[in-house]
């Protein structure tokens, strides 16, 4: 399949389903998460793989989206690809540069000229499944089998794999300096602030996002998700009822607001901040890892999310987990092929490969385990806050409210409003039928 230049793919009107998550380095930022309403009109897709090595079929044009950081490792991936299948048949496989936050939209925006392999976070597949932009994964018992749990879990429309796992690393956690902080601080959020404060630095972390903002509330007891439509949400953070209300939640996030030791800001300005020294602790992503590394150096940490003070309680920081996944074009030219080739850069050696060139966490169960992977503090982080996350999963109108929550938490509240007025807003902009 011959994709266009992503600059002239338009996207066509949509409907939402899920939300765009967090793609490594970007905040989901309410992209919508929808599906073509040409979908029903696109035409038949090739006939669905065999998941057998298709016979000589002469030149087999691939075409290939990745962000452009694992461009040099899949240019080395696809000549290993040729060399493996060498002699069955002619391959052009090109490479384009594209973001996985724009995976979804520039597939149903124009799925007949999108490419036919290309990779994307797990929370825009239930949008490609529902447009017929996916092609099932003929050996899916074999990779179901090869890798973790929740990265297959993530892959799957109930029973049904439709994409290749290929990362378990798309979260979030706590990055501190050891020079400041010992094992027992990073424990407790309380803690983490007063050494932040007792030596006139931060500790940071980002408010005005609902992928971040989510951490306080996961693990309450409060219910929150999205609905049997994949549109709207469930919600009841603004609960009057039982040991941990919404009231709580708010005056728990004011308080950290107004600690000396705390700055709401972008992920990005943590590292600025972290490298200017202002910063001894943050919440941030393995994608920040090799800088974070730099910067500290050997007094780097990484551990799971701390536990916050709400209610007179402990209560441990949940988080929004995730995973990179690649998907094949149901409508390639060379679907067989196509299949193939994701099955190979996800592989065992190629996650291994993809670890060792780019310190991205493996899905892959043989590949997890390795010595070398359990000696990365910024994934064995990741994989130690997994237990307390949960799949992003939500609606497409979480996001503004949440963000515009965020906001008047980190500004303190400075309209005066009562807390409970507060939180009833947040959960009526979540739960709004009309999508924004």
């Amino acid at each position: 399949m011959k994709a266009k230049g992503l600059g002239r793919m338009a996207v066509i009107g949509l409907c939402s389903v899920l939300a765009v998550g967090c793609a490594g380095e970007t905040e989901p930022a309410a992209n919508s998460g929808e599906v073509s309403e040409s979908v029903g009109t696109l035409g038949a897709p090739a006939e669905e793989g065999s998941g057998e090595t298709p016979k000589q079929e002469g030149v087999v044009t691939l075409t290939v989206w990745s962000e452009a950081a694992g461009n040099e490792l899949l240019e080395e991936l696809i000549q290993s690809f040729k060399e493996e299948y060498a002699g069955q048949a002619e391959f052009d496989i090109q490479i384009e540069e594209a973001s996985d936050a724009d995976t979804r939209g520039n597939v149903l925006g124009d799925v007949h000229n999108a490419a036919d392999v290309f990779s994307m976070a797990d929370d825009q597949l239930a949008s490609l499944v529902a447009g017929g932009a996916l092609a099932r994964v003929p050996n899916a018992e074999e990779i179901k089998k090869a890798n973790a749990e929740g990265a297959v879990e993530a892959a799957c429309i109930g029973d049904t794999l439709y994409a290749y796992p290929m990362t378990a690393d798309n979260g979030y956690f706590l990055y501190y300096d050891k020079n400041y902080f010992s094992e027992e601080d990073v424990q407790t959020l309380d803690r983490i602030l007063e050494v932040a404060a007792e030596n006139e630095k931060k500790f940071s972390m980002q408010w005005d996002s609902g992928w971040y903002l989510y951490t306080f509330f996961g693990n309450t007891g409060l219910e929150f998700g999205i609905n049997e439509d994949g549109v709207t949400n469930h919600c009841n953070w603004n609960t009057v009822e039982g040991p941990i209300k919404g009231v709580d939640i708010v005056n728990a996030m004011l308080a950290i607001a107004a600690h000396p030791g705390f700055i709401s800001q972008p992920d990005g300005d943590f590292i600025e901040a972290a490298r200017a020294g202002t910063a001894i602790a943050g919440v941030s992503g393995v994608w920040n890892a090799m800088e974070i590394r730099q910067i500290w150096g050997d007094n780097y940490g990484a551990k799971k999310l701390p536990t916050y003070t709400c209610a007179g309680q402990q209560v441990q920081m949940a988080s929004f987990v995730g995973y990179k996944m690649i998907g094949v074009n149901a409508y390639s030219e060379h679907l067989d092929w196509a299949l193939k080739f994701a099955d190979w850069i996800t592989n065992e050696e190629n996650q291994v490969l993809r670890f060792e060139r780019r310190n991205q966490g493996p899905s892959n169960i043989n590949a997890a385990s390795s010595d070398a992977v359990k000696q990365v503090p910024a994934i064995q982080a990741v994989m130690e806050q997994a237990q307390y996350g949960v799949l992003q999963r939500v609606g497409n109108n979480y996001w503004t409210p949440s963000s515009e929550f965020g906001l008047k938490m980190a500004a303190g509240n400075a309209e005066g409003k009562e807390p409970q007025e507060i939180i009833d807003a947040l959960v009526a902009g979540i739960t709004a039928s009309a999508v924004n």
